[in-house]
């Protein structure tokens, strides 16, 4: 049997708190299949909307800036949540399939990244509210933060997303994995840090979930990577007449592809990047990108698009 890293997406858990809870035990259910046939299990989460919507209820009931909750903080609460959710739904479907002697835990989780890392000098993710062109450019006037017009919809502020380099709780994490237990962990990309001083210090930027996931995946020595999102398998030419769906393939092609700008920036590009991460990271390690729904289909090859060497 393997032993099996699931990256699911935010946006694959819904956008409001009941929605989630729905979506969870959808969730749950493809990923008690895994466990059930004797695979063991690790669950990152993304927390896009999520986070976004603690974010924004923090800056609407805040009087100042300063009195807003720092963002490694709301990521934070964003994994407390979610996991909970997570937690509960996966443990009630072990229950009714006569497993409840393995444990699910949620765990609090620090992503280290490098203070040095380009995408501090480029900061790129959206996250909070929409505010006005004058709103922004008093908050802008306040702090050093940084807001940009968003697709017509109004001002955002905008966060660096740096490349997960350590995960702060890996010698916990691996000894909860090795005594058995489901582990969901690197909820939103985990908490950025740095280490500054002598102690850590949480950053406002967001990791990219999927790899921080796949970051995960090779610390624990992982045989298989499954990112789970809206569809079915990756394609190339996507949209157009002769698209096609990749079923198995090799890292070598699929970074063929990526120089062909085959894949979206902030949508598949990433998910295919931190899927060769892991595939190239020790002989044998496989890659998958697949839906939600029809993930215990993956291991045989009957759905997804596996990446490997």
């Amino acid at each position: 049997m393997s032993k099996i890293v699931i990256a699911l997406g935010g946006n694959a858990l819904g956008n409001s708190a009941n929605e989630q809870l729905t979506k969870a035990e959808l969730a749950a259910k493809s990923i008690a299949n895994l466990i059930a046939a004797g695979h063991q299990v690790v669950i990152a989460h993304g927390n896009g909307p999520q986070v976004g919507k603690i974010r924004l209820a923090f800056e609407e009931t805040s009087k100042s800036a300063e009195d807003t909750m720092p963002f490694p903080e709301c990521t934070a609460m964003s994994q407390g949540y979610i996991g909970y959710h997570l937690q509960q739904a996966i443990d009630e479907e072990l229950v009714s399939r006569d497993l409840a002697d393995i444990p699910v835990v949620s765990m609090l989780t620090q992503v280290v990244v490098d203070p040095k890392d380009p995408a501090f000098a480029n900061p790129t993710k959206p996250i909070g509210g929409y505010y006005s062109e004058e709103e922004a450019k008093k908050l802008m006037d306040e702090s050093d933060d940084v807001y940009v017009e968003d697709a017509g919809r109004g001002w955002r502020r905008v966060v660096p997303s740096p490349k997960p380099v350590d995960i702060y709780e890996k010698i916990s994490l691996q000894t909860l994995v090795d005594a058995g237990q489901v582990v969901i962990a690197c909820g939103g990309g985990g908490i950025p840090v740095i280490y500054e001083g002598t102690r850590y210090k949480g950053v406002d930027a967001v990791i990219d979930k999927d790899f921080a996931a796949a970051k995960m995946a090779a610390l624990i020595d992982a045989d298989v990577f499954i990112i789970l999102t809206a569809v079915d398998h990756v394609f190339v030419n996507f949209g157009k007449p002769d698209q096609k769906a990749l079923e198995t393939t090799s890292v070598a092609e699929m970074k063929k592809y990526i120089a062909e700008d085959q894949f979206a920036p902030g949508s598949m590009l990433p998910k295919v990047e931190a899927a060769i991460d892991f595939a190239e990271s020790k002989a044998g390690r496989r890659a998958i990108i697949a839906s939600l729904e029809k993930a215990s289909e993956t291991l045989d090859g009957n759905s997804g698009t596996t990446v490997q060497m």
